[in-house]
């Protein structure tokens, strides 16, 4: 005789799911019983951690009628979906049909899976029916005319609906006055469903499909009388329970530190589009911006012990978390000296400009090149290009002390970049100390401050006096390592098994 078993070692796979309920009240508590009770859970139950969220919705008792409106409807589960985002929730479950129609909505803006019903109920229909059986489908006017049903399955199966009589019984059975959504599931509103059942059978159905969430409180009366009609609520619980290690990779997200400077932000987000290979707006990567530029100065705090902004940068970053970013760009030189420190404390990684900026002229360019930086005095203090391009084997050369004030002028002075200048003394300049680091044997110049490419610009070959010389614009570098990781980002398949 065999002894007790020991525990199952599938928790080590914790399974966090989160049922949206109100749409249907019951309906979502139907689900939820049959979560609880499915097979996977009994058998493991130390795995399953399920959150069942309702909250007030106005519209719940509206009846879906073929022109309903699903504003209010999409707003509500968007809503419940973050917050079970923010519960750090493995999966959602959304218990509603129609609002299924915009599940794929939802999904563009969650970083969380939510399962999709309706393939739940295609996988388990290609399990019991042979392509070209015909299907009747039990929906509300609203679903039955979005096309939501031909979509999974009208290639493979005949879908029929109920006549036109007993759609009418059936939408008042489920939506009217005592009616099933309310919870009477016997006498006249089941006998309506039963006639619309009929109707399907009496039009070749041998497989009856629900389209209504709540036909599973009244499915087992129906199956009694001989009806097969299927319980959705049951295939939904096993889909979400079975699925392994269901995932979901939203559109790539991409999050700036902006204000630091605010014209740079501008700049930056302008060579972002400029270079990303899209042919229509929705190509284009998103962005979300916290344009501070309260963020105390960075040079200040390097050269002058003046307020430090890591506590500002920190905080823009998790705000920048918060909002989806699946990683942080900041277009700042200076404010790099700060990024290993804010780096540990963030669960998304901030994009380095700098290290970018020394990997891509080794890349191009090759190791053992001299190369000149124009930067502010913080960053040149801060050493955070010089300790790069010593890690890649670059030598990097600055101003003397009298060029280094012409840069800080150009940057900060009364007809600096930073005041909106970008022709006249401040090019003048920056031109200057450019020179002198050609003198000194630089062949490839950084525009190491991120208001540097405002007047002059990336370039592969550019005469300055009698030199020639490369122009590396770390934010173009930036820029186009964002949209190399975006591309990566849609690249990878995102949903096994069709999810």
């Amino acid at each position: 005789m065999k002894g007790k078993s020991k525990p199952s070692s599938k928790s080590s796979f914790a399974r966090k799911l989160g049922i949206v309920g109100g749409l249907g009240s019951l309906a979502g508590g139907d689900l939820f019983y049959k979560l609880v009770k499915s097979r996977a859970v009994l058998e493991d139950q130390g795995r399953y951690h399920f959150l069942f969220e309702q909250h007030p919705f106005k519209d719940v008792l509206m009846p879906l009628d073929q022109g309903a409106n699903m504003s209010s409807r999409k707003f509500y589960v968007f809503q419940v979906c973050q917050t079970f985002e923010a519960s750090e929730v493995n999966a959602v479950l959304l218990p509603c049909f129609a609002s299924h129609t915009f599940r794929e909505e939802i999904q563009e803006e969650i970083g969380i899976p939510v399962l999709d019903m309706m393939t739940a109920l295609r996988k388990h229909i290609d399990h019991v029916a042979e392509p070209g059986t015909t299907l009747g489908i039990v929906a509300s006017d609203y679903v039955r005319h979005s096309g939501m049903f031909e979509r999974y399955f009208g290639t493979d199966f005949k879908l029929v609906y109920p006549r036109d009589t007993e759609q009418s019984g059936l939408m008042d059975a489920m939506y009217g006055v005592n009616g099933i959504k309310d919870g009477h599931l016997d006498g006249v509103p089941v006998e309506c469903v039963y006639q619309a059942c009929l109707s399907l059978q009496d039009q070749g159905a041998t497989i009856i499909l629900p389209g209504m969430t709540e036909l599973s409180l009244v499915c087992g009366d129906l199956q009694r009388r001989g009806l097969t009609v299927l319980d959705i609520n049951e295939i939904y619980a096993t889909f979400a329970t079975l699925e392994k290690r269901q995932s979901t990779r939203p559109p790539f997200k991409l999050g700036i530190v902006g204000g630091v400077g605010p014209a740079a932000t501008v700049d930056f987000m302008g060579k972002v589009v400029a270079n990303t290979p899209a042919g229509r707006d929705q190509e284009h990567i998103k962005m979300v911006v916290e344009q501070n530029p309260q963020i105390p100065d960075r040079t200040a705090n390097l050269l002058n012990d003046e307020t430090d902004p890591t506590m500002a940068m920190y905080a823009t970053c998790k705000r920048l978390e918060s909002a989806g970013a699946n990683a942080i760009a900041i277009p700042c030189n200076t404010a790099h000296a700060f990024v290993e420190r804010i780096q540990a404390h963030l669960r998304v990684p901030i994009v380095n400009m700098l290290t970018e900026t020394v990997e891509a002229i080794v890349h191009r360019y090759g190791a053992g090149k001299t190369v000149g930086l124009l930067a502010t005095s913080g960053t040149i203090k801060s050493q955070v290009y010089h300790e790069a391009a010593r890690r890649a084997g670059l030598q990097i050369i600055i101003p003397g002390a009298n060029y280094q004030t012409l840069v800080m002028d150009s940057i900060y002075g009364d007809h600096g970049i930073k005041a909106g200048f970008t022709e006249g003394i401040c090019r003048d300049q920056l031109l200057t100390a450019a020179e002198h680091l050609c003198e000194l044997g630089a062949d490839v110049l950084i525009l190491g401050c991120t208001e540097l490419p405002l007047v002059l610009q990336h370039s592969e070959s550019y005469m300055i006096k009698n030199h020639e010389v490369a122009l590396v614009d770390p934010t173009t570098i930036l820029a186009l390592k964002c949209i190399e990781l975006a591309q990566e980002n849609t690249a990878k398949p995102s949903q096994p098994n069709g999810l």
